[in-house]
């Protein structure tokens, strides 16, 4: 018998809510099947599998549940918000996933984590928070929110003013073990959600929520190191990482090694708030662990595990140079 393999997936909320779409339940469940159906394909492959998601869309509903209903109940901290879409998003791709195997006979167990990640307060992001996340709001309400709840709120190109967090880097997933162990016994696991609810330690010990978000590549990236995966996907808004892109002169890398992108983020070919993540999550993997990530969308999953498609960032001893070709990709 061969020996198992592992995978771990990492994808954004916006798979389960699509562009043009309005995040209804319905449109969520459609979305998270024919998700599970793609997934399955790395169980077919004989793959253990952690899935990784995110949850900007989802939780940002949730924070405008917690504003509109704020004068009939308490509202809730940033840090349970998290909590509630974690919960919520895995159930629903968990409830697809196990149907999509079942269709397969294909006999995996598959459960989710409720993840809670230790942040550092002296994270360099909690002096300049700069994440927008929840509703618009008017300039009267958001100083209201300002001088009552301390929350910091900044103007957003003339649609009203927004609460903007630190998105601090995750230091430790503290359900590691457990999640381990889940690989171990062959369990499809879902753990992570939306970067994982961060907590710190105060003074005395105590795991304390903060209101703060954390990237969920971030949070995929160090669970692929811990567990020293044999394949960390990362899955986009696009079939593979371009330069110049958006550009006439926009092409397409095949594969690049941690040279090239380490030089090519430098140069300001992968902003922050888009591709940035997902390259230096790639090649702090690549260096650390020494596998490839694959970096592709949810469409040409099976075209990119079989060597077709896709961006595969790879260590420098294992790779010739940059693979670039002109291409046309949908943004991200």
């Amino acid at each position: 018998m061969p020996p198992r393999r592992m995978a771990v997936v990492a994808f954004g909320g916006n798979a389960l809510i699509r562009r043009g779409e309005e995040g209804t339940q319905t449109e969520q469940i459609e979305n998270s099947e024919r998700l599970a159906k793609r997934l399955a394909l790395f169980l077919e492959e004989g793959y253990d599998l952690l899935l990784v998601h995110g949850n900007g869309p989802q939780v940002g509903n949730i924070l405008i549940q917690v504003e509109e209903a704020v004068t009939k109940v308490p509202p809730l901290s940033l840090d349970v918000c998290v909590a509630q879409s974690e919960g919520s998003i895995g159930y629903l791709l968990g409830r697809s996933l196990s149907n999509a195997l079942s269709a397969k006979r294909i006999k995996r167990e598959v459960v989710c984590f409720v993840t809670e990640v230790l942040v550092d307060r002296r994270d360099p992001g909690f002096r300049k928070p700069s994440k927008p996340i929840g509703p618009f709001y008017t300039k009267y309400r958001a100083e209201y929110l300002m001088k009552r709840m301390g929350w910091l709120m900044v103007e957003d190109s003339g649609r009203g003013y927004r609460k903007v967090v630190a998105s601090p880097r995750p230091k430790k997933v503290l359900s590691l073990p457990a999640i381990r162990d889940g690989l171990r016994q062959g369990w499809v696991v879902i753990a992570g959600g939306g970067g994982g609810i961060p907590v710190y330690r105060n003074d005395e010990g105590r795991l304390k929520g903060v209101e703060a978000v954390v990237d969920k590549d971030h949070t995929a990236g160090l669970l692929a190191c811990e567990l020293k995966a044999d394949l960390f996907v990362i899955l986009t808004g696009v079939d593979h990482v371009y330069l110049n892109f958006g550009r006439p002169d926009q092409v397409r890398a095949e594969r690049l090694t941690v040279s090239d992108a380490r030089h090519h983020l430098r140069e300001g070919q992968f902003p922050a708030g888009s591709m940035g993540p997902k390259i230096e999550t790639a090649m702090a993997f690549a260096e650390k662990v020494g596998n490839e990530v694959l970096i592709t969308s949810v469409d040409r999953m099976r075209e990119a595990l079989a060597g077709k498609s896709g961006t595969r960032v790879v260590p420098d001893s294992s790779a010739a140079p940059v693979s670039a070709k002109r291409g046309s990709g949908r943004k991200r």
